[in-house]
């Protein structure tokens, strides 16, 4: 063990950022509670540390949306046609309790369903996850009874992942732990957050961004794995983190986390796919079946052509578009000034695939919300987006409101709903564009402007350039005039970047 005398120290421990001293919105925001917090402030000296205020306002928020579903679980999920659509208050969990055959004890992708859908369409972690909320809902009482509990005891495991999120994203920038809170206040995951098992998924996708900032590469490439598992959406990730180790010379790290990635997918998956094949296909099986279906541009498309497009050709189309656009931000990658922060182009590849795919159910959001924390700290651009968020989720109830109304045409007619799909797509498309600005300013970028590299980029972060193309290959300089503080570019010292 070596000796404190030998033990290097750090002159200076960087202090944390506090939104309220450079972010105006957040100042702004905090006159509710007592305004900014002043200079002479203890920060560090009592039990209530960023990371537990940001984890218990994330359980206060998610317990608010569980009462917005209140309409709902009292009973819009089982009486009237256009309820839990006039109240905004749909769920897929108590209905698919019983459509799914969880309420019948069987077991899924082994046994066959009865009905349109003859296996579970999930990937297999997630059908793990409903197959142990459905063991611990009561079998007693009627159907309605159990499908109340099924909504309940999933929204408490979900609220378990909910908690993890925000804690991992006020984690994984150290010094930022009240970026956290952007997750924790976002609207839009309050109230999409218990439609669906996004959550688990997410949650996944968090704790590895957490690892990965951490340098553990292999444990990243696990949990990322099984984030996969859950749900299609992590794998994009493993696109940019090549790029950027490409740029890096990080082979081996890279080769670790797309390893852990691989073996922790098998892991779950194999059993399944070698004794219930046909079930575990179903989900890949429905994705490319499934036709073009709400929140995408190409229902827009489809509803205002008197020849739509076929499902095959759309497959095609929307492929072909992430591709370009995969192909865009590795250009990006390697050609920035500066290497880009690992979030900034995770939040641009996981982005890219909503805005092209054929299908955007409103908890697609949840995908989104803390890797936009990550790229884009900044509370005006992400309640910018977020507003955009509520507007299209709310369309899309009152749209299905309108088609399940009959005669009384009670909501948003297609035309209105197309509207708010543009309202979703333009405010998705608004962040990416901050987002590339800031890639191509990193003078720009909030999370650089006090000398930091990327936080968030474990063995990245402070590496040098082994590989660059066009402009990189220069030595950066302002792509314009910028009146803010300018970034102090270098490595950082080895001590700071340790666990």
């Amino acid at each position: 063990m070596p000796s404190a005398e030998s033990t290097p120290t750090r002159a200076h421990e960087p202090d944390p950022v506090k939104p309220t001293s450079d972010d105006p919105v957040a100042a702004a925001g905090s006159e509710l509670i007592g305004g900014p917090v002043g200079r002479r402030a203890l920060i560090g000296t009592s039990w209530w540390t960023p990371v537990r205020i940001v984890a218990l306002v994330a359980i206060g928020m998610f317990a608010l949306g569980l009462i917005q579903k209140a309409p709902c679980y009292n009973g819009g999920w089982f009486f009237g046609a256009t309820t839990q659509y006039t109240h905004a208050c749909y769920s897929d969990i108590p209905h698919l309790y019983q459509g799914r055959g969880f309420a019948d004890g069987l077991v899924p992708y082994f046994d066959k369903l009865p009905g349109d859908m003859d296996y579970l369409e999930y990937p297999v972690l997630t059908g793990v996850f409903m197959e142990v909320a459905g063991w611990l809902t009561p079998g007693s009482g009627s159907i309605q009874d159990q499908e109340q509990w099924y909504w309940m005891v999933n929204a408490g495991m979900l609220m378990a992942c909910a908690a993890v999120i925000a804690v991992c994203v006020a984690r994984t920038h150290a010094r930022r732990p009240w970026d956290g809170l952007l997750v924790a206040l976002a609207p839009a995951f309050a109230l999409t957050a218990t439609i669906n098992w996004d959550l688990l998924a997410v949650a996944l996708t968090a704790a590895a961004m957490l690892m990965w900032s951490r340098g553990r590469s292999l444990a990243f490439g696990i949990l990322l794995g099984l984030a996969t598992a859950a749900k299609l959406y992590p794998v994009f990730l493993l696109g940019p983190l090549f790029v950027l180790c490409w740029r890096a010379g990080k082979w081996r790290d890279f080769g670790k986390a797309a390893g852990g990635a691989v073996v922790a997918w098998l892991v779950v998956n194999l059993p399944v796919m070698l004794f219930a094949f046909d079930g575990w296909s179903k989900f890949y099986r429905f994705s490319q079946e499934r036709g073009v279906d709400f929140g995408s541009f190409w229902l827009i498309m489809a509803q205002n052509s008197s020849d739509p497009l076929t499902t095959d050709s759309v497959n095609t189309l929307a492929t072909l578009l992430v591709v370009v656009c995969a192909a865009g931000v590795a250009v990006l990658a390697l050609t920035a000034p500066r290497r880009p922060r690992f979030a900034q182009l995770a939040f641009l590849i996981v982005a890219a695939f909503i805005l092209t795919n054929k299908v955007y159910s409103p908890q697609y959001v949840l995908w989104l919300v803390p890797l936009a924390v990550l790229a884009r700290p900044k509370w005006r651009d992400f309640l910018i987006w977020q507003a955009c968020e509520v507007a299209y989720f709310l369309g899309i109830w009152m749209y299905l409101a309108y088609t399940m109304s009959g005669d009384a045409h009670k909501g948003l007619p297609a035309d209105g709903y197309h509207w708010a799909i543009g309202v979703h797509l333009l405010g998705t498309l608004y962040l990416c564009g901050v987002v590339v600005r800031d890639i191509l300013m990193p003078e720009r970028d909030v999370v650089r402007q006090a000398g930091d590299d990327d936080p968030s980029g474990g063995v990245l972060d402070g590496a040098e350039d082994v590989f660059v193309l066009g402009a990189a290959a220069h030595p950066p300089r302002h792509a314009s005039h910028f009146d803010g503080p300018q970034v102090d570019w270098g490595k950082q010292d080895t001590a700071d970047r340790s666990l």
